[in-house]
């Protein structure tokens, strides 16, 4: 019989990482890279501009000790001006959807669009006047279900 993983067992405490810069945006982006979501765990809260989703991350920041472990976090964008998608069927609930990465297209006098990369060729583009993006574990971490980290083809 096989348990799920525990704090205990990884790092001291939560990630809870912030955002203000592409640099930053980089590392958050290596942190949610193969991140999986139902898309009806994205929100777009219009009146505090703010635009979040619940993921299941793959824990990368363990894997180099041989851990598959996947845990609930958290990524929020604030100062959105607008959220677009792009190859998404928004209208199926049952869409679980794959992040690969995140990208800054900075704008003129601190604006930009974060762009979140999905596979199968969907996108969700963050328009924000200013870059702040959280990203926050919520849960306790737990074996990944495949057991093993995810794979890459070249």
């Amino acid at each position: 019989m096989t348990e799920d993983a525990r704090f205990e067992d990884a790092s001291p405490a939560p990630l809870r990482l912030r955002a203000m810069d592409a640099e930053d945006l980089q590392v958050i982006s290596s942190l949610v890279q193969d991140a999986v979501f139902p898309i009806t765990e994205m929100t777009w809260q219009r009146s505090q501009r703010r635009f979040a989703l619940l993921i299941n991350r793959f824990r990368w920041e363990d894997a180099a000790v041989g851990r598959a472990e996947r845990v609930q976090s958290v990524l929020a964008f604030e100062d959105v001006q607008a959220v677009k998608t792009n190859g998404i069927d928004r209208a199926d609930r049952d869409l679980v959807l794959s992040l690969l990465s995140i990208t800054l297209e900075p704008g003129e006098d601190g604006t930009g669009r974060a762009i979140l990369w999905l596979a199968g060729d969907g996108a969700i583009a963050v328009d924000v006047e200013a870059l702040e993006v959280s990203l926050r574990d919520v849960t306790r971490p737990y074996l990944a279900p495949s057991g093993k980290a995810p794979q890459h083809g070249e």
